[in-house]
């Protein structure tokens, strides 16, 4: 086997969707030299041949067993509709000490649904790198994404320390900040600060699409700043936030409550003219914005 190379983090990675975020992470390890060779899986030819035409792989196969054979780095990047399927489709194939990781943006069910599939001696550490655009596929991925932003490892109790370090390190060399936490404090987490807003702009924009043809038309041409906002967050991958909805339901439901509730009381204060209460609510919610600017996260 060839020397390591002093950036190099891992001889073979394995790449098992090549979307938004599985393209960007081959972008950095390429970029970077953090593997040796990056194997590339996908579900459909087409995908495949779009990354080997933009060199984000090294081999590619339609068979995710095939690509994590040998892989020191198995990262999950597909639906996560499909991950129990997915890895029961690699398990046979990864070998001892293989660490498989993904970048779902729910952590609870890939404990439920991948840990039990995982073989003895291999070591799973979930996480989410907290990143991402309204777009799809290998052309839609850049190097850059990651850059600033958080990700958030989720491993279970008892995980090797080791392998939380080496999947932590990659996201590190991508100019990500690292948090670990318990998973189902990062679903309840991200239930309010990502999910519940992506459901709120599918619903605004929905209602948008249901209005007369007329005032529908009316919308789209005098768009503000605030819809145009909302129909870039609602353009987002419908199957993977299909997948958020369905498998953190509960934090969702729990927020989605809360939101109502909130929503209730705000549609009184219009309707009783009471603007004391309005602008106090407004003064307050703009301090949030002031401190995600602070945080370099806007």
């Amino acid at each position: 086997m060839p020397a390591q190379r002093k950036s190099q983090l891992f001889e073979r990675v394995a790449l098992i969707g090549m979307g938004l975020i599985g393209s960007s992470l081959a972008r950095v390890l390429r970029r970077d030299g953090l593997a040796g060779h990056i194997a590339a899986s996908a579900r459909t030819q087409a995908t495949l041949d779009k990354a080997a035409e933009l060199e984000l792989c090294d081999s590619a196969t339609l068979d995710a067993a095939e690509a994590a054979a040998g892989a020191d780095l198995v990262m999950l990047c597909t639906p996560m509709g499909v991950y129990a399927e997915t890895a029961s489709t690699i398990a046979s194939a990864l070998k001892p000490g293989a660490v498989v990781s993904d970048v779902g943006s729910v952590k609870r069910q890939v404990i439920r649904d991948v840990g039990p599939l995982i073989p003895e001696g291999v070591h799973l550490v979930p996480g989410h790198p907290v990143a991402g655009t309204e777009h799809s596929g290998p052309e839609a991925g850049f190097a850059e994404l990651f850059a600033g932003r958080w990700c958030i490892l989720t491993p279970p109790p008892g995980t090797d320390e080791g392998a939380v370090e080496r999947v932590a390190e990659l996201w590190r060399r991508a100019g990500m900040k690292i948090e670990v936490m318990d998973a189902d404090h990062h679903d309840q987490v991200l239930a309010i600060t990502s999910h519940l807003p992506h459901l709120i702009a599918y619903t605004i924009v929905g209602t948008a699409t249901d209005l007369e043809q007329h005032l529908k038309e009316e919308v789209i041409k005098f768009s503000a700043s605030g819809f145009r906002d909302f129909t870039r967050i609602a353009a987002s991958d419908p199957v993977m936030w299909r997948d958020i909805f369905l498998n953190n339901r509960d934090a969702v439901l729990e927020m989605l409550g809360r939101f109502n509730e909130d929503l209730t009381a705000l549609q009184r204060a219009i309707r009783w003219g009471e603007g004391d209460k309005l602008q106090e609510l407004f003064t307050r919610t703009r301090e949030i914005r002031t401190g995600v600017i602070e945080a370099d996260q806007a």
